[in-house]
């Protein structure tokens, strides 16, 4: 859930959809410095945690994009986030770092692979036994 809902930020900021960014209904100019590049990372982090696929590196990456985010933009107006807008980045960098030291899940595509990775060895042994 928490890829689903970071893919979506990226998507409405890129390409305008879901409201567009910031619910303006309008794109964040290719390149822009700092929100283009982190809407990518929304985008492209989000479809990887979401997935999946190379899933702690992913959700690093994020958790360090919202935590720079909240540091960078929330931070400077007020101490607290309910106080600075800030709830949904530092709610993001907290839900991404549990990600990265607890792991993507049963369901992964990550899960998958390390599964058939492991399974040759297995049957290895139990010849062997």
């Amino acid at each position: 859930m928490v890829g689903l809902l970071f893919t979506c930020h990226g998507l409405s900021s890129i390409f305008g959809i879901m409201g567009g960014n910031m619910g303006h209904g309008d794109t964040i100019p290719a390149g822009t410095w700092p929100g283009w590049w982190a809407a990518l990372i929304q985008l492209v982090a989000g479809v990887l945690v979401l997935v999946g696929f190379w899933s702690r590196g992913a959700a690093l990456l994020a958790s360090g994009s919202m935590a720079f985010a909240y540091f960078t933009v929330h931070q400077e107006k007020a101490l607290l986030p309910i106080q600075n807008g800030g709830e949904a980045s530092a709610m993001f960098a907290w839900a991404f770092l549990l990600i990265v030291f607890f792991g993507p899940g049963s369901w992964s595509v990550d899960r998958l692979f390390n599964r058939r990775q492991n399974q040759p060895q297995a049957a290895l042994v139990s010849e062997v036994n």
